[in-house]
């Protein structure tokens, strides 16, 4: 069972996720941008086209407080970042980004004398794609893993063998207590993963150094939310989808800036003939909510720019906004959670569905899936079962949802293209129904690559022909 005490182990995750955001060759194209001054350290402007962020309801007083992570073996959480930005390649407009982070994370330790906490997680980054529908989806990306320790007043200790978190060591609180209206200075640095494009084999380091201010509380409002699993449910005698009060409390606001600029000392030996970071400029504009009572951070938004010019002379420019929530889940993959959905699927009536235990949580098979001949087009039939699905599903609202397409063995259209669509179509109904938002909901595709029958037979071919929809709890 979950903690209520789970921190949230970093502040933020990279607005600039230069590993997927970097063209090869697109300089030519888009149109001409309106350049800013390339050659200073940008400060926060109206005139970037980013959004001023808002101060106007915070209560500026109260007493002082000391603040500080608190972290407890065991303690699990998500925490999902969502970045808008727009990329420009030698001053010209290349594209517009939106890219989807998501972390799982576990703390393994707890130093009680000392207040640390050490972590291991998978950090996930996304593409967007778009569904058959015309529903928005982001597909299963690159995973990273990653160990560490941190202090409880937010200080990191972690190797050089790890590209992730990008942005370390925000907030670092003060060793006293502080009230509305301090400041204080503590350095950071940014650490980002430069191996795709500029062949960098350990993180690329940019320091800084953070100005904090506290400027007050907020009170958090009141939700509703479903009941949360089906296992809870059964032990309360509540109805699965009875609608529960949650009372709001005050959250602690912390105004974060800093400024980036730092250059390259020399060549990296790794890639002493290709093109690399020469100097890296820009800035950092943040809100951090903090949950004093949990000792973590609830959410953040934040503005940013960040420039990059090469030793070549290319200069990429990221310019948006950046959010980032953290989410409390229900274990689903426990045996109490898999004889509880076993039975809602037994009693629903759902055929061809079966439910297992897995690496990411809980997942449900539809086996035998009906699509149109070499399509993604769900059959009637398909449709009527993923709504009963969704009865399930929604018993969950904290937890996102996986959802990976496979395909038998045959001729026509290629089966990891098939695989993926019909994964995306799935999804895109589960968020037509409303089970989740397109941001909480990812797809992937396997192909024939991972039967669970053999596919001499129909009745092989037809186990392997399958969707699963997982309930994530990692």
């Amino acid at each position: 069972m979950l903690k209520k005490a789970y921190p949230l182990l970093f502040a933020l995750i990279s607005p600039a996720l230069f590993a997927q955001a970097l063209p090869s060759n697109k300089a030519s194209r888009g149109q001409q941008a309106t350049p800013a001054n390339q050659a200073a350290v940008v400060k926060e402007e109206t005139s970037l086209g980013l959004k001023q962020l808002d101060t106007s309801a915070i209560d500026t007083t109260g007493s002082s407080i000391e603040f500080k992570f608190k972290y407890q073996k065991g303690d699990r959480y998500a925490i999902l970042s969502t970045v808008e930005e727009d990329v420009f390649v030698n001053m010209r407009y290349d594209h517009h980004g939106e890219i989807v982070n998501r972390v799982s994370a576990e703390v393994t330790a707890a130093d009680q004398a000392t207040g640390s906490g050490s972590h291991e997680c998978t950090f996930m980054t996304t593409e967007n794609a778009f569904g058959l529908g015309g529903g928005k989806t982001f597909s299963w990306g690159e995973e990273y893993k990653s160990v560490f320790d941190r202090t409880s007043l937010g200080r990191y200790t972690i190797g050089d063998e790890y590209f992730m978190p990008t942005v370390r060591d925000v907030p670092i609180f003060p060793d006293h207590a502080i009230k509305p209206g301090d400041t204080w200075v503590q350095e950071g640095h940014e650490a980002h993963d430069l191996r795709k494009n500029f062949g960098l084999e350990k993180p690329y380091i940019v320091p800084f150094t953070a100005t904090y201010k506290y400027l007050g509380t907020v009170g958090r409002e009141k939700r509703e939310v479903k009941q949360m699993s089906y296992a809870a449910a059964s032990i309360s005698k509540q109805r699965n989808n009875q609608v529960i009060k949650k009372e709001g409390n005050v959250l602690h606001v912390f105004h974060v800036k800093y400024s980036l600029y730092t250059q390259a000392p020399q060549r990296p030996s790794a890639n002493y003939y290709g093109d690399y970071p020469q100097t890296t400029m820009g800035f950092s504009d943040e809100l951090i909510y903090w949950d004093a009572e949990k000792g973590a951070i609830d959410h953040y938004v934040e503005n940013f720019r960040i420039l990059i010019e090469t030793a070549y002379g290319n200069i990429y420019e990221f310019r948006g906004t950046a959010h980032a929530e953290v989410t409390d889940f229900i274990r689903t993959g426990t045996d109490d959670e898999l004889r509880a959905v076993e039975e809602q699927i037994k009693d629903l009536g759902i055929e061809n569905v079966t439910v297992k235990k897995s690496d990411k949580g809980l997942t449900l098979s539809m086996e035998n899936i009906q699509f149109k001949a070499e399509s993604s087009q769900l059959m009637p039939s398909e449709t009527e079962k993923l709504k009963k699905l969704a009865q399930i599903l929604e018993a969950y609202p904290d937890n996102d949802i996986l959802v990976s397409g496979h395909t038998a063995t045959g001729k026509g259209r290629d089966p990891q293209e098939l695989s993926e669509a019909r994964a995306k179509a799935v999804a895109d109904y589960l968020i037509q129904l409303g089970v989740k938002d397109n941001y909480h909901i990812f797809t992937q595709g396997f192909g024939d690559k991972k039967p669970i029958a053999p596919n001499n037979t129909e009745e092989g071919k037809a186990k392997n022909r399958r969707v699963e929809i997982t309930i994530m709890d990692k």
